[in-house]
């Protein structure tokens, strides 16, 4: 089974749904920009069943240069992590 496109992914939830894929398309859309606002805002979104993106503070830390194998300071920074629900993962794996 090939991975889905953009376009793929909305016509199935249109077929499945009844909706057009113009409304499909904006349900999205939307979905994804609550999603990012509650990240940007309170530090997670959860989609149940699918998972919850974080925002995850990264404390600073010594790396290494693979190049030249110098040690150099990696500075603290925000990062977004997914975590898959356990549900999604019982129903996959």
């Amino acid at each position: 089974m090939a991975k889905l496109t953009k376009a793929q992914t909305l016509a199935a939830i249109a077929d499945k749904t009844g909706m057009s894929k113009k409304e499909v398309g904006e349900f999205m859309d939307k979905l994804v920009e609550l999603a990012y606002h509650q990240v940007k805002g309170s530090g997670e979104f959860t989609l149940p069943g699918v998972g919850k993106l974080v925002k995850v503070h990264r404390a600073a830390r010594m790396g290494r240069n693979p190049a030249t194998g110098a040690q150099i300071s990696i500075p603290a920074k925000t990062v977004v992590k997914f975590r898959v629900a356990k549900a999604a993962k019982d129903a996959i794996l």
